[in-house]
C-alpha cells in the first residue's frame, strides 16, 4: 500500500499554513503580523500590501485557530477537487482570499484579518451545490445557507466582534457564485 497525495491544492494549502504557524511560533514570532494577515492601514504604495490581501490566509493565531479551520479544509478540499478539479479551487481560494481580504481592508480599516475561516466557509457553501442542476436548487445548500450564513449573520447582529464573522459571510457568499457559476 502506497501513501497518494490526492489533493494537492488543499494539501499542499495546508502545509503552506502549517510551516507558517509552526515558523510563527518558534523562530519568527512577527511573521503573521508582517506578512500573513491583512494590513493595517491598507497602503496603496506599497506592494506588500496587496501581496497580503492573499497571504492573510495562510496565517493562524495558534494550534486551535489552525485546527479548527484545517479540520474542514482537509474533509472538503479533496471532494471539492475531485469535482471542480484543483485548479478551480486554488482559484476559488485565491478568490476567497483577495474577497474576503479587500472588504476587511475597505470595511474595517483599523483590523487585523488572519485565517482560513473564509476559504472554510467557501467550501461549505461549495460542496452544499455540487449536485446541482440546470434549473434547479439543491435543498441541502439553502439549507447550508441557512444554518452557516444565517449563523454567521445572527453573531454578527448579537456579538461584538463581527470581523470574523464577516469574512465567513463573505467566503460562503464567494462559493455560493463560485458553485453557481462552475455549474452554467
Amino acid at each position: 500500500m502506497r501513501i497518494r497525495y490526492n489533493a494537492p491544492v488543499t494539501l499542499t494549502f495546508t502545509l503552506f499554513a502549517a510551516v507558517v504557524l509552526v515558523v510563527s511560533q518558534t523562530i519568527a514570532p512577527g511573521i503573521i503580523l508582517s506578512f500573513f494577515s491583512t494590513p493595517v492601514p491598507f497602503r496603496t504604495n506599497v506592494f506588500v500590501d496587496y501581496v497580503r490581501l492573499f497571504t492573510h490566509v495562510l496565517g493562524h493565531e495558534n494550534i486551535q485557530h489552525f485546527i479548527g479551520n484545517f479540520t474542514m479544509i482537509l474533509l472538503l478540499g479533496p471532494i471539492l477537487e475531485s469535482v471542480y478539479g484543483s485548479g478551480f479551487l486554488f482559484l476559488s481560494i485565491l478568490i476567497t482570499a483577495l474577497a474576503t481580504g479587500l472588504s476587511n481592508a475597505l470595511l474595517f480599516p483599523n483590523v487585523v484579518l488572519l485565517g482560513a475561516s473564509g476559504v472554510v466557509f467557501m467550501m461549505i457553501m461549495l460542496a452544499s451545490i455540487t449536485n446541482f442542476s440546470k434549473g434547479e436548487v439543491p435543498l441541502t445548500f439553502i439549507l447550508v445557507m441557512i444554518v452557516y450564513l444565517g449563523g454567521q449573520v445572527w453573531d454578527a447582529l448579537t456579538k461584538q466582534d463581527n470581523i470574523s464573522q464577516f469574512s465567513h459571510i463573505i467566503g460562503g457568499l464567494v462559493g455560493s457564485i463560485l458553485g453557481f457559476y462552475r455549474k452554467k
